[in-house]
């Protein structure tokens, strides 16, 4: 078994999760190019560099687009973190520079590149658990405003008991999103404020949670520099590797 293979246990939990196979259509072992998927997401190798252990590098490029077209590691890592109680929930984002060949995508699809400090990049926003584990992913372009994409990252997720963000999630319509959905917000205010709310300081120091959800999911070299000219197939990208981190999780739990 290759360094960065699935695991019996891990392929035990995801192989239900996977499509029928069509009718009179022979598939390639989908084990074999999930793996060989994970390879290039994990070393960040060119798709044509894959070992051949992994079959040719165009079936298993063509399995991760043609499924990331159809939504399928999305759904994959979503059924994974449905399991959680989430019990709290802890917002953040980061930005992630773009390579020079996540360039020159057609007109008319989307892209999600955008040009911050540091260059063109995307952002990645996210919502983790009281167990640091992602729960909801969202791409944006990297200029954009964190606070902007609160609430399409809480949309349709379980009603926590806290919401923790830094200050620079302090928001009138945040704070008010938060508290109208039954949850408490520990968000510090920012220094524009003129009454200062109290937070729970113990409850905010989990904040460090999703940040280092951040440090383990940029350890997937195709997620710590975006290479993918399309959204979707990056988002497909930071759904796999978030995916890798929920079966590992579900392996080390007694």
């Amino acid at each position: 078994m290759g360094r960065y293979d699935l695991s019996e246990a891990e392929w035990r939990l995801i192989a239900p999760l996977l499509p029928d196979k069509p009718r009179g259509v022979a598939r390639v072992d989908d084990r074999r190019v999930i793996n060989g998927i994970f390879y290039v997401l994990r070393t960040g190798s060119p798709w044509r560099d894959l070992p051949e252990r992994y079959g040719p590098y165009t079936t298993v490029y063509n399995r991760y687009n043609r499924w990331a077209k159809a939504g399928v590691w999305v759904r994959m890592f979503e059924a994974l973190a449905a399991r959680s109680p989430q019990s709290m929930h802890l917002i953040d984002s980061s930005i992630i520079r773009a390579h020079q060949h996540a360039a020159g995508a057609k007109r008319g699809v989307r892209i999600t590149i955008g040009r911050s400090r540091g260059g063109l990049s995307t952002k990645i926003h996210a919502v983790v658990d009281q167990d640091g584990l992602p729960v909801r992913l969202l791409l944006s372009a990297g200029q954009a405003s964190d606070m902007g994409a609160v609430p399409q990252l809480l949309a349709g997720l379980p009603t926590p008991r806290t919401v923790v963000a830094d200050r620079g999630y302090d928001s009138n319509a945040v704070l008010e999103l938060i508290t109208q959905s039954g949850a408490q917000p520990s968000i510090p205010s920012c220094s524009r404020r003129v009454v200062r709310r109290s937070i729970d300081p113990a409850i905010y120091r989990q904040r460090n949670l999703v940040e280092r959800f951040f440090c383990k999911l940029k350890q997937f070299r195709r997620v710590a520099t975006r290479f993918d000219k399309l959204a979707r197939n990056f988002l497909a990208a930071v759904a796999l590797a978030s995916t890798r981190l929920w079966l590992r999780a579900y392996e080390s739990t007694p």
